[in-house]
């Protein structure tokens, strides 16, 4: 028995009107499958591109940095010396990009409530032509008519300036609600969303984004002193490093294209490992290369 919802054809006809979300092509379609339903080759679910963001930053500074850091001191000694700073240097680093991605999403948070109440009190004192000129200049250029665009403008003012949202003595809650409300639905929403291209940040994101960092930059970073632990000569210890760090970044660099959406079958993630693993050998070697010409200056 079948207690799904109804299922209309698109050209259904008749005394009942079906509801735009219930029309569906799929009977008329060979395999009666519905187009929402089907799977493309490459169905893979990619991440939140904000934690995607957080992850690569911490783990791309946290493999480069240390492992720069840890080859240039490599040239002035024993393991001890490079164990030390390394640690002191990841410890420091990790608190600095966890503090920084928090500084950051807090000020991107900031200036989206600043935008929030400067279009809100924008959309306010200016008339309906020009509010329909802001909605034209986003949705024009997409191939949505003139006319659609008025009439869209109309039904978001509606909302904006819903008389039932502006009563008089609401209650605290009705207020809280009715607030929460208006920052979801309305012309303003839509010209900050659509037409700045801005995202309300919630604080739980903000507190993410530096402990992501934050831990990436940790975990990222101890791999390249590993081998330091173990091989108390530095220069035997640095190439076992560069070997380690060296499958990491390759490992890391194609699990990036995969995860982003970058990598476009098997060239595109061999792109992505090679460029990450070009860009930690390229800091590795400036630094090694520097500290061993000023030792030797």
């Amino acid at each position: 028995m079948n207690t799904g919802p109804p299922v209309w054809p698109l050209d259904a006809s008749g005394t009942l009107t079906p509801p735009s979300l219930a029309n569906c092509d799929r009977n008329d379609r060979l395999d009666g499958v519905c187009c929402k339903d089907l799977k493309e080759e490459d169905d893979r679910t990619l991440i939140d591109p904000d934690v995607i963001r957080d992850v690569v930053i911490g783990l791309s500074d946290g493999l480069t940095v240390p492992f720069a850091l840890a080859a240039g001191l490599s040239s002035l000694g024993t393991s001890r010396l490079v164990v030390v700073g390394g640690i002191a240097e990841l410890i420091a680093g990790a608190i600095s990009m966890g503090i920084g991605g928090f500084l950051a999403s807090s000020a991107e948070r900031d200036h989206y409530h600043f935008m929030r109440r400067h279009i809100s009190a924008r959309v306010r004192r200016s008339c309906v032509g020009e509010m329909e000129r802001e909605v034209c200049a986003v949705l024009v250029p997409v191939g949505v008519d003139e006319q659609t665009c008025q009439a869209v403008t109309k039904c978001l003012r509606d909302v904006e300036f819903d008389p039932e949202v502006d009563a008089n003595s609401p209650s605290s809650d009705e207020e809280a609600q009715l607030l929460r409300w208006k920052n979801q639905f309305g012309l303003t929403p839509f010209l900050l969303k659509f037409g700045e291209g801005m995202e309300e940040i919630s604080k739980r994101r903000v507190y993410i984004s530096a402990l992501t960092i934050g831990l990436g930059y940790l975990v990222g970073g101890i791999i390249p002193l590993i081998p330091y632990f173990f091989v108390p000569q530095a220069h035997v210890a640095l190439a076992y490093s560069c070997i380690v760090t060296g499958i990491v970044l390759l490992i890391f660099g194609a699990v990036k294209a995969r995860v982003t959406g970058a990598g476009q079958g098997v060239g595109g993630y061999i792109w992505g490992a090679v460029s990450t693993l070009l860009v930690g050998g390229t800091a590795a070697a400036a630094a090694y290369a520097l500290v061993a010409w000023l030792e030797d200056s």
